[in-house]
């Protein structure tokens, strides 16, 4: 009976103690660092609510924090809407393929980002592979893509595709599609089959899609550093640029601390209302 007592202590606090080591500590460093200061490259232990302050008002980071928001919705929605079709079509009609579908969807992540950020300059440089193309069809080539906003919109669909088309993909292969077949069988159509059952069921697949692209798209530094250019700064490279070479590691905690109690609300937010046991997401097959 101990011994069955001690096992079941084990199973709940080893995840527990893990959990408390790698998130709850940092996350508590973070905000506490937030509150002090930081003056030549040295934190002053003195409370404060100035980070903060500095946040709210200067408009720099007001128009950085903004541009992120607006990239990162435009992300995701644009994924959600690419990955569905995608996501269905491999789990209608894959057939005996379905695993190669599915491996060809986790070969991107076998690279780094940073190699696939480097193919991609490659790709849309000004004598990359996209306008070489273009001039021997004899098009003009394009001038605008490289160091944007637009570039780094590329990017992100680049780098998330496979992980949302994923997500919806698992939502989906745990979806009764008898339901759907019995929709059809009662006179509805396509599309009202797809928004009235398809959809719903299937819904939290979609917000995890969702989320999973809309975070790090929010808190990215990498993309905008290698492809964003001077008018491309996005929320996420300002606050690595404030634990680098700014030396300003309170103002980046504070900013850390915004970008953690955002994402939150946002998920918060997006998941209220969805009810898990009228949907195939649950992680446990079929319910």
């Amino acid at each position: 009976m101990q011994d069955a007592n001690l096992q079941r202590r084990l199973i709940l606090d080893i995840p527990t103690g893990f959990l408390l080591l790698f998130f709850v500590m940092p996350l508590a460093a973070l905000v506490t660092l937030s509150f002090w200061q930081t003056e030549n490259y040295k934190i002053v232990h003195e409370w404060t609510l100035m980070n903060y302050g500095t946040l709210a008002t200067e408009r720099a980071y007001i128009t950085f924090f903004l541009r992120s928001l607006v990239m990162a919705i435009g992300v995701s929605v644009t994924l959600v809407a690419l990955s569905w079709p995608i996501a269905y079509f491999i789990v209608r009609y894959g057939g005996r393929y379905r695993i190669i579908f599915s491996l060809l969807l986790v070969i991107p992540f076998l690279s780094g980002e940073v190699l696939r950020l480097i193919a991609l300059q490659g790709m849309l440089g000004p004598a990359g592979l996209v306008n070489g193309a273009l001039i021997r069809m004899g098009a003009a080539p394009l001038r605008m893509i490289m160091y944007s906003n637009a570039a780094s919109f590329i990017a992100f669909i680049y780098l998330y595709l496979p992980l949302v088309v994923t997500t919806i993909y698992l939502s989906l292969i745990n979806f009764d599609f008898r339901l759907a077949h019995a929709a059809s069988a009662c006179g509805a159509n396509r599309f009202r089959i797809f928004t009235e059952v398809v959809w719903p069921l299937n819904l939290s697949g979609t917000i995890v899609g969702f989320m999973l692209a809309f975070i790090p798209t929010l808190s990215a530094s990498l993309v905008p550093r290698f492809l964003g250019g001077p008018n491309g700064t996005l929320y996420g490279m300002s606050m690595a640029q404030q634990f680098g070479e700014s030396g300003t590691w309170a103002l980046g905690a504070a900013m850390g601390v915004v970008l953690f109690l955002f994402s939150a609300i946002a998920l918060a937010i997006l998941s209220y209302g969805v009810d898990l046991r009228r949907t195939g997401f649950t992680g446990l097959g079929r319910q």
